[in-house]
């Protein structure tokens, strides 16, 4: 699973959005949900969300890595190595 930390007004996670919607179409073994930091605060603190975009990719329930910021080909290249 891979979650998207983001906000409605952050100008970086919108631009890495067509590039998540990508990812989620590729890989349709992986789950994409996205959270809003201000509509979910206490979530964000949970996973220790500091900035926006942050993604956070988990595999049998626990957390198995971590990109911040809007950076495609890091996020693709943790999304390969976990995927399976």
């Amino acid at each position: 699973m891979v979650i998207d930390f983001t906000a409605s007004w952050c100008g970086p996670c919108q631009f890495i959005q067509p590039a998540f919607n990508e990812f989620a179409e590729k890989y349709t073994e992986v789950e994409f949900i996205k959270i809003d930091v201000d509509e979910l605060m206490d979530v964000a603190q949970e996973f220790g969300v500091q900035a926006m975009p942050t993604f956070v990719l988990i595999k049998k329930g626990k957390e198995v890595d971590k990109v911040v910021g809007a950076k495609k080909e890091e996020l693709m290249k943790k999304i390969e190595k976990h995927r399976y």
